[in-house]
């Protein structure tokens, strides 16, 4: 039996930091990021169905946004200033993303290669999935911009202010809810948030 080093580069995520250009308060990486996006994405997927007649399958959501980023593990996080600081080097980064997706897909053994391969490969995720993960990782940024501006770190103001353009953009009846539900929680204390439920 041959051996895989799929899951060895995947744990590698936990050595690429996200916003490498940014004096962070707490750093944060990729493998917690994408655990986020998959915790927020289900919750996307699950508010739509239950509230707004949607028919996703909310665990298949959270599995692709397990898997958004993984590629990463290639590439390194490239900041978003420059990821999209013209749309050639935009292209290029596409192309270069989607080279190592096909690279990771290709050190899954054959016998399970059907099974990882549409949660890698983004070209493979339907319109609704697509735009339930970018949602869910946008959010997440958004909410490491709050929690980093909350600590007084005043690095993330622009970044805040990107984001809000970017979920305006992609704004759905399930993020608003997401967003005047949960969100406000992230502008409060750890003794704020615990006062109505004591341990």
């Amino acid at each position: 039996m041959n051996q895989s080093h799929f899951f060895a580069h995947l744990s590698r995520l936990k050595l690429i930091n996200r916003w490498p250009l940014m004096r962070n308060v707490r750093t944060e990486n990729v493998s917690e990021h994408s655990l986020q996006v998959a915790m927020v994405a289900h919750a996307l997927a699950a508010i739509k169905n239950r509230l707004f007649n949607g028919s996703v399958s909310p665990e298949r959501i959270a599995l692709l946004a397990m898997y958004h980023d993984a590629s990463e593990v290639l590439t390194g996080d490239l900041p978003t200033p420059v990821k999209y600081f013209n749309t050639q080097i935009a292209h290029e980064y596409k192309a270069i993303e989607k080279i190592a997706q096909q690279k990771l897909i290709e050190m899954i053994p054959d016998a399970l290669r059907d099974i990882f391969e549409p949660l890698i490969d983004e070209q493979q995720y339907s319109e609704d999935e697509k735009a339930l993960v970018k949602q869910a990782d946008a959010l997440c940024a958004y909410l490491k911009c709050l929690e980093e501006l909350s600590a007084g770190n005043n690095e993330f103001l622009l970044a805040k202010g990107r984001l809000e353009k970017t979920l305006a953009d992609r704004r759905s009846p399930e993020m608003d809810y997401f967003m005047d539900v949960f969100v406000p929680s992230f502008h409060l204390s750890l003794d704020e948030i615990s006062q109505d439920s004591p341990l």
